[in-house]
């Protein structure tokens, strides 16, 4: 039986059941935490029981796993979830690896690589390939996959030399990638292309944030390449109301196309974004954008829609289960 990493060390993919495929549980950038956070808007003893509270109550509404793509850029810091996973018996978390970036690289990795001043094998994949197969730092806790970014300016240098490294680390062990896209630009198909071009098994990529958009074409033009979509920001409705995410995928699902679509919030439980302002804004501007939204609003509006149990289910656990494999 295949196994996956998770905070708590590997399981059978079987154990993963119902899943949402991309859900940070902080973004909390450890520069900005250290010098501005502690002692004004961040309470590590307050976010930590918040986080354990909110994601028991996910486990309670039958979720069994959620897939964190925190990674360098996101604030990754893998003991502190280590401490909430172990008070969430009943709900996996899946960890990963790769950077965070829009455009530039980290400063970093700017001068070592092939052909730079420090003219070595690519650190970036070598980072990578360490998390995935021995683990992240001295956690022990390996990662499971990958992440990286082609945003609205596209493969800008910086942008390309990461989402390369991701291939490589892909190439070299089989871990599944998850890309950050921008449906607007349609940045999905840049993504594909250069994965396609870098030996990388397009099964084992979700195109994240794909659910943003309706339009039909350009989501069959991923979908037929093999790629899951990332239907991932429900309850975000300044990009996409919910009721139109509701419409795509049942359309979609209608076109035979449930076999390559994941389900997910892209929420967490606090994110430095506002400072401390957090729980505000997203009471203000995106009530909805929460891990239970899915459960308690989207699911029954699916089925209304015409999409069938079996449908839900293969989105929700075997599409999952499958990508983990």
């Amino acid at each position: 039986m295949p196994t996956v990493s998770t905070i708590r060390g590997p399981v059978d993919v079987e154990e993963l059941g119902q899943t949402l495929m991309h859900e940070h549980v902080f973004v909390v950038a450890t520069e900005h935490l250290e010098n501005y956070g502690r002692g004004a808007w961040w309470d590590e003893e307050f976010r930590v029981a918040d986080a354990i509270g909110k994601l028991n109550a996910v486990a309670a509404k039958g979720v069994r796993t959620i897939v964190d793509p925190t990674v360098w850029g996101l604030g990754r810091y893998i003991p502190r979830i280590q401490r909430i996973a172990a008070e969430v018996p009943e709900l996996h978390i899946i960890p990963a690896t790769g950077i965070y970036s829009y455009d530039e690289l980290p400063h970093q990795y700017e001068h070592r690589g092939p052909g730079l001043i420090m003219d070595v094998p690519e650190p970036m994949a070598e980072d990578f390939v360490r998390d995935l197969t021995v683990g992240i730092a001295d956690t022990g806790v390996k990662a499971a996959f990958l992440k990286c970014v082609v945003e609205q300016n596209g493969l800008t240098a910086g942008v390309e030399r990461i989402c390369r490294a991701v291939a490589q680390a892909h190439v070299r062990t089989g871990a599944p990638i998850t890309v950050h896209t921008n449906s607007f630009t349609q940045s999905g198909v840049i993504a594909l292309d250069l994965f396609a071009k870098e030996g990388v098994d397009l099964t084992k990529v979700v195109v994240g944030h794909a659910g943003d958009s309706n339009d039909l074409d350009y989501l069959m033009r991923l979908a037929d390449t093999g790629a899951i979509l990332g239907m991932d920001r429900f309850g975000l409705d300044l990009y996409n109301p919910t009721t139109q995410r509701v419409a795509t995928i049942a359309a979609l699902c209608g076109r035979g196309y449930a076999d390559r679509m994941v389900l997910s919030h892209d929420a967490a439980c606090f994110m430095d974004y506002f400072g401390g302002a957090w729980d505000e804004a997203v009471g203000a501007t995106a009530p909805n954008w929460r891990y239970d939204h899915i459960h308690d609003d989207v699911l029954p509006a699916l089925r209304e829609s015409g999409v069938t149990a079996e449908q839900i289910e293969q989105m929700l656990v075997f599409n999952p289960r499958r990508y983990f494999s």
